[in-house]
């Protein structure tokens, strides 16, 4: 009797030795299809950072790009002098809004505006086209957040599948061994675990760099829509007043 527990003593030593339960041991030691799943979901986390990365930068400096933007539209200079300095070649959203208005409006002030049916048409022209400019733009800075909200939902159901096909592995090699000893089965458990803390790495910042960056993202087009409006007002008016002399 001894001498049996002690080979199981011994044989369920010799199991857990052989294991390395280090990160890198439980990604090596794992199934091939677990180290696959394993392997899309680093690469899902690293795309993940790079994405954040990127639009953090790139919504700080359309940010900065459109306060000194704003600082010179209402500072009293010339608009066609703010066209020609940056509504030509705009190099941020902002001013692509406002250069997209005064193509426009240049185009109509050219034919000459004069009646009321006249102006409304150039005011609906101006107006359409801001818009669809300010679509096009936030279509490009909303570029990979489907990417991120994907991640977000799907990553860590990835990392339970690995854990489930892990799991089955390891109940089967258990099996095989005929031995239930905690040291021969947590190995095995702890190697399938792996797959499903591999996918919440990846998902928790995707959910939450998507919410975030969504809503800075808002806030931006509500800011061009903002600007959009008191532009075209601004044009009505200095239209009414050509049609008027």
């Amino acid at each position: 009797m001894d001498r049996t527990v002690n080979t199981t003593d011994l044989a369920a030593q010799a199991a857990s030795a052989a294991h390395d339960l280090s990160l890198w041991g439980l990604f090596m030691q794992a199934d091939w299809i677990v180290k696959l799943v394993m392997l899309l979901l680093i690469a899902a986390s690293i795309w993940v950072w790079a994405i954040v990365f990127e639009k953090w930068t790139t919504l700080r400096r359309i940010n900065r790009a459109a306060d000194a933007f704003e600082d010179r539209f209402w500072s009293g200079g010339s608009l066609d002098a703010l066209q020609d300095s940056e509504g030509e070649r705009p190099t941020h959203p902002m001013a692509a809004v406002f250069g997209a208005a005064m193509k426009e409006w240049r185009r109509s002030a050219s034919r000459g505006i004069g009646s009321d049916v006249s102006l409304a048409g150039v005011q609906d022209r101006t107006e359409r086209a801001m818009n669809v400019t300010i679509q096009r733009e936030m279509d490009v800075l909303e570029r990979w957040m489907v990417f991120l909200a994907s991640v977000g939902s799907v990553a860590p159901f990835v990392g339970l599948f690995g854990t489930v096909w892990g799991i089955m592995n390891s109940f089967a090699a258990i099996a095989g061994m005929n031995n239930t000893n905690l040291a021969v089965v947590a190995p095995g458990i702890a190697e399938a675990l792996f797959a499903t803390a591999m996918g919440l790495v990846a998902a928790i910042p995707a959910v939450l760099a998507y919410n975030k960056i969504s809503t800075d993202l808002g806030r931006f087009a509500a800011r061009m829509e903002g600007f959009a409006s008191e532009f075209g007002a601004i044009l009505s008016r200095q239209g009414e007043d050509r049609a008027a002399a």
